[in-house]
């Protein structure tokens, strides 16, 4: 008896409130997580970091705060990022992440509106259990429904380009823990290649070059600074140098020294070769008449990594082919789930195939 009033409570429930539901899209980063709201856009841009208490397992932060108690923390205090390489890698910790995001958007909606629809833009390399850690994760956070979509095509759908029609679109999607790469026609992915190397390996390659050639041992966070100010792909006219600040490894006291771009450069090339020979693949397996479509338009770059100064030429001269940059790449993965949700109808054969799980209304 109990089981047919729930049942007769939601369909009366989803009749009269369904449509009024927060429907909500999730970039789910590596580096950042990003949420939009059907109806009010982009409403969260915050770092992936929860900060916890070993002691007592109590979270204490999430997003911008944790974020802050990076490399700053006492021993009993770790801030973690849990995911890894674009995947779960603490299902606790994400789902608890997930919950935090997602009753953030909730509080601004009225009580009675039912638990939102949510889709997760995932990388396009994920196995079939790690797609399921992330559904359950989002149904176990609040969701009322759980849909998942490769990042390569909720970013060319980002972009506005036409993924539905039998035209070929080529995306490169630079995050933080990966890099995807990606040709789409008919509303699927014809060829593809997700890399575990991206933005967060580019901060180590920095971090590698300075203890190897300086003898000066930085954090992340100070790589990060380096890399966003006088990173390159390609020679630059300007010549820049920054100051970077970190500890002697031979004498152990506080030491810094001058960089130049030519030497970020320098320590960035190793990655930045790997994802250029990797899109040099991806054209090679790509179907020849798909190919003339991507000569027209170019392969359209997205993803905070692409910001790299000098990126696009690098991959224009090792390629061939027109490079460009879309517009606001940093959120462009987020955009495109927006914009599946909001025509879910006609665009539902983008999503991902998943067992589908559904929580009741409220």
């Amino acid at each position: 008896m109990m089981n047919k009033y729930k049942q007769w409570k939601n369909k009366i429930t989803g009749k009269f409130f369904g449509n009024l539901s927060n429907d909500v899209g999730i970039d789910l980063g590596t580096a950042n997580t990003l949420v939009y709201v059907n109806g009010k856009g982009i409403v969260i841009n915050e770092p992936s970091v929860v900060a916890i208490n070993k002691k007592t397992g109590q979270i204490l932060a999430i997003g911008k705060e944790a974020k802050k108690m990076v490399g700053k923390t006492p021993g009993h205090i770790v801030a973690i990022r849990p995911l890894v390489d674009g995947v779960v890698s603490d299902y606790e910790t994400t789902q608890q992440m997930l919950r935090y995001f997602i009753n953030k958007v909730r509080k601004k909606s009225f009580a009675l509106l039912p638990r939102p629809r949510v889709l997760v833009g995932i990388p396009s390399g994920v196995t079939e259990v790690e797609r399921r850690a992330v559904i359950e994760a989002t149904i176990n956070a609040g969701a009322r429904e759980a849909y998942l979509i490769d990042e390569p095509m909720a970013a060319a759908i980002g972009a506005r380009l036409p993924v539905i029609n039998a035209t070929g679109n080529m995306i490169v999607d630079i995050g933080g823990g990966t890099s995807e790469i990606a040709v789409i026609s008919l509303g699927g992915v014809v060829v593809s290649r997700s890399l575990r190397i991206a933005g967060d390996e580019m901060n180590e390659d920095i971090v590698r070059y300075c203890r190897d050639k300086f003898n000066l041992l930085i954090g992340e966070r100070t790589a990060e600074e380096v890399k966003i100010r006088i990173g390159s792909a390609y020679p630059q006219e300007k010549k820049e140098r920054i100051v970077i600040r970190g500890r002697d490894l031979v004498s152990g006291l506080p030491k810094e020294i001058k960089a130049n771009n030519e030497e970020i450069e320098e320590a960035l090339s190793r990655s930045i070769r790997i994802i250029v020979n990797n899109i040099r693949t991806i054209i090679e397996e790509t179907p020849p008449e798909l190919i003339a479509d991507i000569m027209q338009q170019g392969i359209i770059l997205a993803g905070g990594g692409s910001l790299i100064r000098g990126l696009d030429k690098l991959i224009a001269n090792q390629t061939g082919m027109p490079v460009r940059m879309m517009e606001d790449p940093l959120t462009a993965v987020v955009r495109g789930t927006g914009i599946v949700l909001n025509d879910l109808e006609h665009l539902k054969d983008v999503l991902l195939e998943t067992d589908k799980i559904e929580k009741p209304l409220h």
